[in-house]
């Protein structure tokens, strides 16, 4: 600087300016006999939706992890484009088409309908904006709607960016994307991939980079920590690993989530989790230094992941996206939290509570405790108390209670966490073998399974009275005599009877009011012979 001033007294010319790499980064258009994208991989709706923009005069692209995906040789599960067209522009030119968001405004075309509905997503080529371009806004997103309103960018006070819609061109669009190997542009028309940032060749090197200085780009969006993690184990399986430079910010950076959405992380926990690649996550967060802190219900996981049960939830979740079968988040959920309903549960039932109203507010507290609020919890829960409340009712396989069971729309789900309960050794593995059957079989195979139960539970009565001293055997006679079956107390045949009604209540209606089962009213027998006296005294003495 100074010689520069010096050179300016002088009146000397200024010397040539160094040549720069562009801020931007350089265009490259990599044709097919390179990059070796298959087109038969493309979702011919994305194509459609390429074809409508650039018969209209627009620039589009299929954009992001689609490009990478293509590029791995694999079929992409979600398809995103990319327009110099406005949200606006781009809704007038398909007639099922909707604009949403605030924070990000993208357009979503749906071909479809029901179970075959397809979303296209389009989002508008942005502008790189560094934060002391935009206007800075006190506290969170949250917090600042009112602040926002007007505004098309803007950052708060950390630099995280809470409004993002000012328009720009392709390669300022390509820097503001997170990873180079999601800053890809393929044009299925002409087969070209325009690259900025040796996306490419990083994706030849199995480096997953971040675009620019990680931790202003981490500081910009947290969230990004939580997609690093995400893609360095989804990438894992293909030798993908997460370059240093990238990685040493994360940690630092953490605590930056603090000030995003709860219903945010909890999306993102979610697809940590059900993308196909939990324990590659787990790993991820492990190597990372990110066991803890990022999300409360997370840290449950991360708690419990070598348990048994955890582990066994975690890995059928993986085998079930891997073979392309539809998963739950309630039903992981209830995998990942059965362990402090069964204890608040045995706790309940030492304190002498009935077994149904100690389950169901064992289930309440687990709720309170580690669910916390976040968007579709009602749903979320309900199927959750489903699942936990169905567990004790497989054990009762005579009578009408197994056909009234299988009819049950989550009947599915409960089987299946009874399943992984078999599979640990918590359940006896004949119980989930006769309900596997049961489901599959046709009514008079089920009558037969129903008698064969009942036959065996006969079996072990029995065994069982030979084995008792016979103190124990006029006991269990005299309890028979009063209505209670022979291996229970008067005490657990009335906790078995309002826990089978109760449970069967959250199904059929039957609740009351103050959510406990309806007494049901008992015929009183006339006194009609010796047989009747005969109880009658005895019951008086």
């Amino acid at each position: 600087m100074i010689k520069t001033i010096i050179d300016k007294l002088l009146g000397k010319a200024p010397a040539a300016p160094r040549s720069r790499k562009p801020r931007f980064g350089k265009r490259e258009e990599v044709p097919v006999q390179v990059h070796g994208i298959d087109p038969q991989l493309v979702d011919r709706r994305a194509v459609d939706v390429v074809q409508t923009l650039k018969s209209a005069g627009y620039e589009a692209y299929i954009v992001g992890g689609a490009v990478r995906d293509l590029l791995l040789g694999l079929r992409p599960k979600d398809f995103d484009v990319a327009t110099n067209a406005t949200p606006e522009q781009v809704k007038s030119l398909f007639r099922r088409a909707f604009i949403i968001g605030k924070r990000f405004r993208i357009v979503h075309v749906v071909y479809g309908r029901g179970r075959e509905n397809e979303v296209i997503e389009v989002s508008t080529f942005r502008a790189f904006l560094d934060n002391s371009q935009a206007e800075a806004v006190s506290g969170n997103e949250r917090t600042s709607k009112a602040q926002l309103a007007s505004m098309k960018h803007a950052v708060d006070a950390s630099g995280r960016v809470l409004r993002d819609n000012v328009w720009g061109p392709q390669d300022q669009d390509a820097t503001r994307r997170d990873f180079t190997i999601n800053a890809m542009y393929y044009d299925p028309e002409t087969q070209i991939v325009v690259d900025y940032h040796n996306g490419i060749a990083d994706a030849q090197k199995r480096v997953l980079r971040m675009i620019g200085d990680p931790a202003t780009r981490y500081r910009e969006d947290p969230v990004r920590i939580i997609r690093a993690v995400r893609f360095a184990a989804k990438l894992s399986g293909k030798g993908f690993k997460l370059e240093p430079k990238s990685a040493k910010p994360l940690v630092e950076c953490e605590p930056l989530l603090a000030d995003v959405p709860q219903s945010r992380l909890f999306d993102e926990m979610l697809k940590l989790l059900q993308t196909g690649h939990a324990l590659a996550s787990v790993a991820q967060l492990k190597a990372l230094g990110l066991s803890r802190g990022i999300y409360p219900l997370l840290d449950v996981v991360m708690e419990r992941a070598g348990h048994p049960f955890v582990q066994a939830a975690l890995t059928d979740t993986d085998r079930r996206v891997g073979e392309g079968k539809p998963v739950a988040p309630s039903f992981l959920l209830a995998c990942v939290l059965w362990q402090d309903v069964k204890t608040g549960w045995e706790k309940k039932l030492a304190q002498r509570m009935h077994p149904f109203p100690a389950l169901q507010e064992a289930i309440d507290e687990v709720f309170d405790a580690r669910i916390g609020d976040v968007s579709g919890r009602g749903k979320l829960a309900a199927d959750m108390r489903e699942i936990w409340v169905m567990q004790p009712r497989f054990d009762k396989r005579t009578g009408a209670t197994p056909f009234s069971m299988v009819a049950q729309p989550r009947f599915r789900a409960g089987f299946d966490f009874m399943r992984l309960r078999a599979d640990i050794g918590e359940v006896d593995e004949s119980l989930a073998s006769w309900w596997q059957e049961f489901q599959q079989a046709d009514d008079g195979r089920r009558e037969d399974l129903i008698a064969q139960a009942r036959d065996e539970q006969r079996a072990r009565q029995r065994a069982q009275q030979q084995s008792e001293p016979k103190v124990h055997r006029v006991a269990r006679s005299r309890a028979g005599r009063e209505g209670v079956t022979p291996l229970q107390s008067p005490q657990e045949a009335e906790d078995g009877s309002l826990l089978d009604q109760a449970a069967a209540a959250t199904h059929d209606g039957t609740m009351s009011d103050g959510g406990t089962p309806k007494k049901r009213r008992r015929r009183r027998r006339k006194p009609g012979g010796g047989g009747a006296q005969a109880d009658s005294s005895s019951s008086v003495s």
